[in-house]
């Protein structure tokens, strides 16, 4: 057996030890060792391959599989931009603790400096905060096996870490020709070797409990839970998005609440507690950014956070103190007032504000929503009613649109293997549809999912219509640069992928179950998208008067 194809077997065995159960291939030359070593795992049942043509799909789809699984999902590719293109999903990864393991295929290193073909210095290419291993090129020397299944493991022990944030974890993997099985079963030494035990570093200790103040206020992520202290109603609490909570603990109206300034004057916190990163509205960056509010962040160690001084948590953790119940009557009941106001808004005109509480108000109990970036998540932190038993999905490592309708379809794949009746839909801009409807061409022996795309069809960038450059000053040059108008049938795409496709001009309505990947395509109109949310956010400031 040629040592491309042992190290290759190796890798994938170790994988698979290690609980490995997902893993997504673009196809490659250099990479064919690992291809076949998958194509033979999947077979026997050890692990399940998806194989994706374009590599930024593939990255995005382990990232989906991954956020689905809570497991680690290795992606290998082959040599040069190919690697490159795994860019900006292990970025995406990097920032929001998610367990990727991109497995790259590499020249051997007599090759570097030759200009061989696709050929670059793959050596560390995702930069200094992504835990990287150049392989040596594989050989029949001794102690082969070993050092292969190490390093698998250790890079598994990085990606998924007892008591610690999940991290990308890459390989970088040099094979020598020939790398196809040369029909010889026989290797210098036995390919079920056992690696070496590794070190786990051990659990963090247990450390005191929040200190609430007379005034703090809760701020929860996409994606968090509450922990169980928060869960009372004692502590006003804001989510960025549907699905954090309790009705009667979160403020469905939060996020409007923390965008009014006269509602702020007069209900300054004393006290901030973030739960997650929370990277969405302005309000509540206005809010951690203040150095005369006491901040509490719980998150794992590798969150990001602003430069002043705070107190960081690790997620479970408890609290103790006694808020004032006035501050939180106050907030509960200005939400009530808000809530009213913005509802009375959302009946008037169909737009993005309505159709992300309408289809968060119809999907069934236990479903799974995957948020795109830009202005739909942030219409679900707006508009969405609090759903304690939706949970919602979103990539806010880094909070580009790119490869979001594969992120979905991965969630969805993870989804339906732990439990196969739970459903998954997402909600995503044209824009961040025609940017990843790569993420719909699945090959015919491709495991498929049951996945409903909700597009909110503005033919263009609603979100820029919101922001500063959506201002008069700025009309002339508006729609080019920032509306972007792309007038691409959506129907059309669907069809070329064979995707089911359904169109709504109006609300949304029901939302059919069907089998497979099906898409709705909602029509909105954002010619004046900028005056109705100015419209909301005014009689909701009204309603506080």
């Amino acid at each position: 057996m040629n040592p491309s194809t042992a190290c290759a077997l190796v890798i994938v065995d170790e994988l698979a030890r290690c609980g490995i159960r997902e893993a997504v291939l673009a196809p490659g030359s250099r990479s064919a060792p690992l291809a076949l070593a998958l194509h033979d795992a999947d077979a026997d049942g050890r692990i399940r391959l998806h194989v994706r043509i374009d590599e930024r799909s593939a990255g995005f789809l382990a990232i989906g599989l991954a956020r689905g699984s809570g497991s680690p999902v290795p992606v290998v590719c082959t040599s040069g931009t190919a690697v490159a293109n795994l860019h900006p999903a292990v970025l995406e990864a990097a920032h929001d603790g998610v367990p990727l393991i991109p497995l790259t295929a590499d020249r051997p290193s007599e090759a570097r400096g030759t200009d061989a073909n696709q050929m670059i210095d793959q050596r560390g290419i995702f930069g200094p905060d992504v835990w990287s291993l150049d392989l040596a090129g594989p050989t029949s020397g001794p102690d082969q096996v070993h050092y292969w299944r190490s390093s698998i493991r250790a890079a598994c022990a990085v990606a998924l870490p007892a008591g610690r944030r999940p991290a990308p974890a890459h390989v970088n993997v040099p094979f020598r020709e020939p790398l196809l099985p040369d029909g010889d079963e026989s290797f210098a030494e036995p390919l079920d070797r056992d690696a070496a035990d590794l070190l786990r570093p051990a659990d963090p200790p247990a450390e005191p409990p929040i200190r609430l103040g007379a005034r703090p206020l809760l701020i929860a992520a996409v994606g968090t839970t509450l922990p169980d202290w928060a869960r009372s109603g004692t502590v006003p609490v804001v989510s960025e998005t549907a699905g954090a909570g309790h009705p009667d603990t979160v403020l469905t109206a939060g996020n409007w609440l923390l965008a009014d300034p006269a509602f702020m004057a007069g209900h300054r916190p004393d006290q901030v507690i973030c739960i997650g990163r929370n990277t969405l509205f302005r309000g509540v960056r206005a809010l951690v950014t203040d150095p005369q509010i006491r901040l509490d962040l719980v998150a794992d160690a590798g969150t990001p956070a602003p430069d002043r001084e705070l107190t960081r948590h690790r997620p479970g953790g408890t609290a103790s103190g006694a808020p004032n119940a006035a501050w939180t009557r106050s907030w509960r009941a200005a939400d009530a007032a808000a809530v009213s106001a913005l509802l009375a808004e959302l009946d008037r005109v169909p737009d993005g504000l309505r159709l992300a509480h309408d289809l968060v108000a119809a999907v069934p109990a236990g479903a799974i929503l995957v948020a795109g970036s830009s202005q739909p998540i942030r219409d679900l932190g707006l508009a969405a009613p609090t759903r304690p038993d939706v949970s919602v999905i979103a990539n806010r490592g880094v909070a580009g649109i790119d490869g979001i309708v594969s992120t979905a379809v991965g969630v969805a794949l993870a989804a339906a293997r732990l439990d196969p009746a739970r459903p998954t839909l997402a909600l995503l801009g044209d824009l961040t549809f025609v940017h990843d409807h790569n993420g719909l061409i699945l090959g015919p022996d491709e495991p498929r999912p049951d996945l409903t795309l909700v597009v909110a069809n503005n033919d263009g960038g609603a979100i820029f219509s919101l922001l500063e450059q959506g201002g008069a000053p700025f009309a002339p040059s508006f729609e080019r640069v920032f509306g972007t108008p792309h007038n691409t049938d959506l129907r059309h795409l669907c069809a070329a992928t064979g995707t089911a496709y359904d169109d709504r001009d109006g609300p949304l309505g029901t939302v059919p179950s069907r089998s497979g990947i099906s898409v709705i395509d909602v029509r909105i109109d954002r010619a004046d998208i900028r005056a109705r949310y100015q419209r909301v956010a005014r009689a909701i400031r009204l309603s506080l008067a």
